[in-house]
């Protein structure tokens, strides 16, 4: 998996914390990768946490409650680590257990939900981290592989049809509902699967911000398979 991280313009490999949270974003890199490859049984943890909705929030006492064979410890040790390093960091990591996010299905030509490609925006400087740990993956794709949807003309149309606002606010309307979030990839676009195990930084729209978003998907889950996701 690494080696298709090596050599993509968009993506920067690191090989600990620090680099990953010090290492600039430069030119077309909007995504860091703290490549690894752990050992744990991170199924047996899955298979043992139970699921009260389709995204349940896993703390660290959920974990430390489990009993767990050895190879499932090296798990719970792994992600307690990576917690408590996003924590000291000053982020506010969660762990989420998910079967499926909420579907966005009211309109047939746009989708607002995470399934599709996107980019994260904030009033501050910030940037998304996520980790899987099991089950699918999210998926990112090159800035120059994609277009914004509200540019597609006949999206656009569609939008201003919904628009029951002056001309001049159409802009903040499209901004407000997340439309301008949202990403059509190119035809000989190719995402790159970010895998499991890796740590992830991606970058975030905000004002201070060097370069340009990354865009990035949820992915579809497996039939009968829940993913293991920390993101913040």
């Amino acid at each position: 998996m690494s080696n298709i991280f090596f050599g993509n313009s968009q993506i920067g490999v690191v090989s600990t914390f620090s680099e990953l949270v010090n290492t600039d974003f430069r030119g077309e890199t909007n995504a860091l990768c703290w490549c690894r490859n752990l050992d744990g049984d991170f199924n047996e943890i899955v298979k043992k946490l139970c699921l009260k909705e389709n995204i349940t929030e896993v703390y660290p006492e959920d974990l430390l409650a489990l009993q767990l064979s050895e190879k499932g410890s090296i798990a719970r040790e792994i992600i307690l680590k990576d917690l408590q390093l996003l924590t000291d960091f000053g982020a506010l990591p969660s762990l989420n257990l998910l079967k499926c996010y909420e579907r966005d299905d009211e309109f047939d030509f746009i989708s607002t939900d995470v399934y599709s490609f996107h980019v994260d925006r904030s009033p501050i400087a910030t940037d998304t981290f996520l980790c899987t740990y099991h089950g699918a993956a999210s998926d990112i794709v090159a800035n120059s592989k994609a277009e914004q949807k509200i540019l597609i003309p006949e999206i656009r149309e569609k939008l201003r049809a919904l628009h029951d606002g002056p001309d001049s606010a159409f802009e903040s309307f499209l901004k407000d509902n997340y439309f301008d979030l949202h990403y059509q990839i190119h035809a000989d676009a190719e995402p790159i699967n970010l895998g499991l195990m890796h740590l992830w930084r991606l970058a975030v729209d905000h004002p201070k911000q060097q370069v340009l978003p990354c865009i990035h998907r949820a992915p579809r889950e497996n039939e009968g398979e829940y993913r293991l996701l920390l993101i913040c």
